[in-house]
């Protein structure tokens, strides 16, 4: 009769083991695959005027972006496809505008921030996902006497997630609350 429990327990503690690793893998496999659905973009200098932009896993693949701007320049959403990106000349002008709308100094005292809305479609393992994040800008901008003002890209960082229809909305209260209007 002894034998008989010891064997009963022997194999329902087995039982146990076994359920409680699979559970264990299951919760591992789910959390691996949250983090990467989750995007995070780090950006490098490929010159003056462009930022080259890159997820933070090696899994993900970006496939296109949209970058939008706050309403305040008065630009149009910017696409990439294939080659994230960030280049100056897509916004300097109306960047250097609404500076000197706001009353801002000419020349940086550090680096100056402008927020982004990036949509970003990539794959990871095969199964397609979509980002909406805010993101700063880092730049810096140096007025000259002669040649204008010349902005110099420096970096990027994540700000927040948001959802797809309030992207714009929460763009623009971050530039209202980034440079104030005179």
């Amino acid at each position: 009769m002894i034998a008989v429990s010891i064997s009963a327990l022997t194999l329902w503690n087995s039982w146990s083991e076994r359920r409680h690793s699979e559970v264990t893998r299951t919760i591992e496999a789910q959390q691996a695959s949250t983090r990467a659905a989750t995007l995070v973009l780090t950006a490098s200098s490929s010159g003056k005027g462009t930022l080259l932009l890159k997820p933070t896993a090696d899994e993900q693949v970006v496939q296109s972006q949209t970058i939008a701007f706050p309403t305040a320049l008065g630009i149009a959403p910017t696409q990439t496809t294939g080659e994230p990106r960030i280049e100056a000349s897509w916004f300097e002008s109306a960047l250097k505008k609404a500076r000197d709308k706001a009353g801002l100094a000419d020349d940086s005292r550090g680096d100056e921030r402008l927020p982004l809305a990036i949509t970003t479609h990539f794959i990871v393992g095969g199964v397609a996902h979509d980002d909406v994040a805010l993101y700063d800008l880092g730049y810096s901008i140096a007025g000259h006497w002669l040649s204008g003002h010349t902005v110099t890209l420096r970096g990027l960082s994540l700000v927040s997630r948001v959802k797809a229809g309030r992207a714009q909305g929460s763009l623009d209260t971050r530039w209202r609350r980034l440079v104030p209007q005179r």
